[in-house]
This record gives C-alpha cells, structure tokens and sequence, in this order.
C-alpha cells in the first residue's frame, strides 16, 4: 500500500498518537518475511512461558544496544516505516519477532526506557485484538452509586482525564504506530489476552480494520457477537529504535 507522508490520517480513536495503517504490505511480501522468520537457525528462537520470540539488531541493555546489523530481509521493512511516517528521528534499529500460537497472549505491559518512544508493530498471520489498559494509577476508587439499608453497593469504574479503555483489530499485514500517551506506560499499558477467542464489538479501528484484503476479513465471523476465532498462528514485529549504542557495553 502507498503511504502518504502525513501519518496523521491514519489516527483511529480520541488520541492523536495512535495510527492503523491496513494492508502496509502486500500477500506475497508476508509470505517472504514468514519464509525468512521461519527459515531462521533454530537457535534464534527464545522460549518465553507463552510464547516464543527472535531477538534481531542486538542486545537491548541498561546502558544501551548492543548492535547487530539487520538482515536485509527486515531493513527493507524498517527503512519503509521510518520513511513513510516520519515518526523515528533516525533508523529503527532493533526488531522483536514475536510467535503467538492461537491460544497465547502477552498480559499489559509498557516498553522499556531503552527506546525512544515510539513503537510500530506489523502484523502477520491471524488476526488478534490488542487492549490498552488505563495504568491503575489513573483509576478513581470505586464510587458506591446507591445503599439500600443493607450495605448493598453498585459499583462503578470511572477513570482520571478522560483515560478510558480501548482496544484495536490487528488484522493481517497491518501495521500499528503509537507513541507519547498511547506509548507511556505512565498512562496505558498494551497487551493480548490469552485466549482463542477475542471479541471485536467496541474496537476503535473496526472500519479501517475491515477495509483491509478479503482474505483477511475472512477469517472474522461477522456475526453477533463480533469475534475472532484464533484458529492459526500470528506473528507479530515490533519494530523500535535505541538511541544509545555502543561497541562494547563493558567498556563504558
């Protein structure tokens, strides 16, 4: 897909630092990184508790990056994003690859300090949901809305400045930008839920989502409820930049 330069109209939702780009590349550029992740040495992977990810661009540290140079299967995507969204002040230089199998998720989280704060993720295989969870601190206490006599409270959730909850439809070959308050994990936090089936009924992207290939809306059952039935694997590249590097971290 032809990305203008302005990123801006891609923005889905109530904040301006949230941007969903469908069909970011094409069928057959997926199935050339698929071929490339899965025809990785075997020792690239790294087995996490749920799922299992590839490390490329080097050794994220405290103190900065270890480099590694980027295959020029994976600088052809990263040298696309920072060109067309202007978002990076210099080249993305590190790339998580991450494999969830249909029943896997991530829990909320925010990025580490290390990267500057801007994140793109590209997604490839199934479709998934991803929330962003207010950070706790950012919650009221719980509001009894009546008592009847008996100690018996309704209880209400309400958020500080307008934070609300919200959730976006990755769908296939798409690709996610967020950055500043969406980024922050001083006001959200990102994850996926650990389940095969994700429902889409209150997503922010759900039209720009849908637009996307035949192919990918395929998989979406349409129906009521509007879920996801996770029935393949999803693979996932957050692709992100650290602006400290160094040679050699020991000699610092």
């Amino acid at each position: 897909m032809e990305v203008t330069e302005n990123f801006n109209q891609f923005t889905v939702g109530n904040l301006p630092t949230l941007m969903y780009v469908a069909d970011f590349i094409t069928n057959i550029e997926e199935t050339q990184l698929l071929n490339n992740i899965y025809g990785a040495p075997l020792s690239k992977w790294k087995s996490l508790k749920n799922r299992r990810l590839q490390n490329w661009g080097g050794v994220v540290h405290e103190k900065g990056l270890l480099p590694q140079d980027l295959p020029p299967w994976l600088t052809m995507i990263t040298r696309r994003i920072y060109e067309k969204s202007g978002l990076f002040p210099s080249a993305i230089n590190h790339i998580l690859i991450n494999e969830y199998q249909p029943n896997q998720g991530i829990m909320p989280h925010q990025d580490g300090p290390a990267y500057f704060p801007v994140v793109a993720i590209l997604s490839l295989g199934s479709p998934v949901v991803m929330d962003f969870t207010p950070h706790p601190k950012l919650k009221n206490n719980i509001i009894p809305e009546s008592y009847n006599g008996d100690a018996f409270v309704t209880e209400k959730n309400e958020w500080k400045d307008s934070h609300h909850p919200f959730s976006i439809l990755l769908m296939p070959r798409s690709l996610l930008i967020f950055k500043d308050d969406a980024y922050s994990g001083k006001y959200y936090l990102h994850g996926i839920k650990d389940s095969e089936v994700h429902q889409y009924d209150r997503v922010i992207n759900e039209v720009e989502a849908l637009a996307s290939s035949e192919k990918a809306v395929e998989v979406i059952n349409r129906g009521d409820p509007k879920v996801i039935h996770r029935t393949s694997t999803r693979i996932s590249l957050t692709c992100r930049l650290v602006f400290k590097v160094h040679k050699n971290l020991f000699k610092i």
